[in-house]
């Protein structure tokens, strides 16, 4: 999905004083962890994603292996953390997107 500049501007500030809720390790990536973020995502819309010391992978590694395998559109890169967003299926919980697409 293509977001806009200021809709991404938007969706950064939003997670400004988010905390990650997932995190990126030395066991790597996997089809089952990208199951969960999407499952995740579809409650909340916009998260982080913390990779840890003791991986191997960079950002640029999962912000491919992310867009490759699902329709989840990577926001912000900043250092070791990425911001996620995703519109829900659901539609009680499509009140940030509403907001993102108004804009």
């Amino acid at each position: 999905m293509k977001l806009t500049g200021k809709q991404k501007r938007y969706l950064r500030a939003s997670a400004n004083r988010m905390r990650p809720i997932f995190e990126v390790g030395k066991n790597g990536l996997s089809k089952v962890w990208l199951e969960e973020v999407i499952k995740a995502l579809d409650t909340r819309e916009l998260i982080k994603i913390n990779l840890l010391q003791n991986t191997t992978l960079t950002t640029s590694d999962v912000q491919d292996f992310i867009e490759k395998n699902s329709d989840v559109t990577v926001v912000q890169k900043l250092g070791k953390t990425l911001v996620l967003f995703k519109p829900s299926a659901n539609e009680s919980h499509r009140e940030l997107s509403s907001e993102v697409f108004s804009i």
